[in-house]
């Protein structure tokens, strides 16, 4: 492989490895749910209802393992097919995620340690803009405006990669302090959306 391919596989490479913890735990969550573990104060609301819970792990999971490989120019043009039938399970993939993301927000009890007020109204800013996000980018793959379908495909995506990025940066705080709660996990949490965001618009424009 040359050293251009190997810049242009970074990013999907990158991407994947972000997604590695966030997906790996909702497996373990998964797996708890379906072979019904103990409950405690965190899987209570899950247990008592999981179909919301079971959908988002699912969705998101396959939206960013699926929607990395869409960052590669080799990929998108060697397998133009591979890469329509990938974006038709990504648009999907993608709403299912952000309107059970925002059902979660809205209907499970949370507590105030895992969700201030802060966090709680970021949730629902951003699953709202996920959601927008990919029915506008659909709208224009329809009328073949790719540039604009590319643009706010990515900033979808980079919505939907949440939790990678929180990971990233919660663990570092929680070897150094402890148990990430109550504000700082608020406004960490909420961070990471917009870094994701930022970084978006650098992709886009660039």
């Amino acid at each position: 492989m040359n050293l251009e391919k190997r810049i242009d596989w970074a990013v999907p490479t990158a991407l994947l490895l972000l997604s590695v913890v966030p997906v790996l735990a909702g497996f373990v969550r998964l797996s708890g749910l379906v072979a019904g573990g103990p409950a405690t104060p965190e899987n209570t609301r899950f247990i008592a209802s999981p179909l919301p819970i079971l959908v988002h792990l699912l969705s998101a999971t396959l939206f960013c393992l699926l929607g990395a490989f869409q960052f590669s120019s080799t990929f998108r043009q060697s397998s133009l097919d591979w890469h329509r039938l990938t974006g038709r399970l990504l648009v999907p993939f993608g709403l299912f995620a952000g309107l059970s993301g925002l059902w979660m927000t809205e209907m499970y009890p949370i507590d105030l340690q895992q969700q201030g007020v802060l966090l709680y109204s970021v949730r629902l800013l951003v699953g709202s803009a996920m959601v927008l996000s990919i029915v506008i980018s659909l709208l224009a793959i329809l009328r073949r405006d790719i540039a604009k379908h590319r643009a706010w495909m990515i900033r979808g995506y980079a919505l939907g990669q949440g939790a990678g990025t929180q990971a990233l940066l919660g663990i570092p705080w929680m070897l150094a302090f402890g148990a990430l709660s109550g504000l700082p996990r608020d406004v960490l949490m909420s961070a990471a959306w917009m870094i994701n965001l930022a970084l978006a618009e650098w992709i886009i424009r660039r």
